[in-house]
């Protein structure tokens, strides 16, 4: 089986363009057993050339009942969120998620000083490790303020629109970042996240370095995410990167349900 945890709909998500009737035909049509659905929260958005911002958690929890009809027995579809982090919403993200009958709660950084990473300019002038030094560490930050999530979603944001195209976010860039990341997200028993969206876009792959450092701490849990806004990257290469989280050591991925974690062989 394989499970893609964090995806979006045009009907929640404004960055979107897959309507959830083409998101399950080419869940289907990849032969996934788990799809998850995290529409993006980004309360209070700092970001005035970022459309996305917050939407009715009413309307799309009655919504996904509705979508859940549509599926065929072979696919599950779990109901998430993806909040956007900063360091004044913690509180504020922990009690949407605990208020909501969410499956899975993503927690992300999209912002660099107050300005999300794809439409940054000026971030991508600082030397690559010492931006992944500071973005990270607003990452370890997010993992203890919060409290009520299940995944840490795309921990080499960071990287993703680097001019450099080799360039990838690497453990060397800053290790204790990581490390203080790993600590909490191991105590809390969260979810680490396999992203294909950060790094297949360029073609190249994320430092193995970091999941191996996780694994060696103790890390056992880890999620894949085509991190999907059109119907096309559902599932996108889920074998190259499923071999890639077994060639660091890991022979189970996971997700979750009613926030619990469900386990499955690679």
């Amino acid at each position: 089986m394989f499970a893609d945890t964090h995806n979006h709909t045009c009907h929640y998500s404004p960055d979107a363009e897959q309507t959830i009737d083409e998101l399950i035909a080419a869940a289907v049509s990849n032969n996934l057993s788990v799809v998850g659905i995290t529409e993006h929260y980004e309360y209070d958005n700092p970001d005035p050339e970022d459309n996305i911002q917050t939407f009715d958690i009413d309307s799309y929890t009655k919504s996904f009942e509705d979508w859940k009809k549509k599926c065929p027995s072979s696919l599950e579809l779990l109901m998430g969120i993806e909040f956007g982090y900063q360091t004044h919403t913690a509180s504020v993200i922990d009690g949407l998620a605990a208020k909501y009958p969410f499956d899975t709660v993503v927690l992300s950084n999209h912002l660099f000083r107050g300005v999300d990473l794809f439409y940054s300019k000026d971030a991508y002038k600082i030397p690559a490790a010492l931006r992944h030094k500071e973005y990270m560490g607003v990452v370890a930050e997010m993992a203890e303020k919060c409290n009520n999530y299940t995944v840490i979603a795309h921990y080499d944001y960071c990287s993703k629109y680097d001019c450099e195209n080799s360039r990838v976010a690497l453990y060397a860039d800053c290790p204790d970042e990581f490390d203080r990341l790993f600590e909490v997200i191991i105590a809390k028993e969260k979810a680490l996240e396999i992203n294909s969206a950060t790094s297949i876009r360029r073609g190249i792959m994320p430092d193995p370095r970091i999941l191996q450092r996780y694994k060696q701490m103790g890390g056992k849990l880890i999620t894949f995410s085509s991190d999907a806004h059109v119907s096309s990257n559902i599932g996108r290469e889920k074998e190259k990167f499923v071999e890639f989280a077994k060639s660091c050591g890991f022979n189970e991925g996971c997700y979750f349900k009613n926030k619990e974690v469900y386990t499955y062989s690679l």
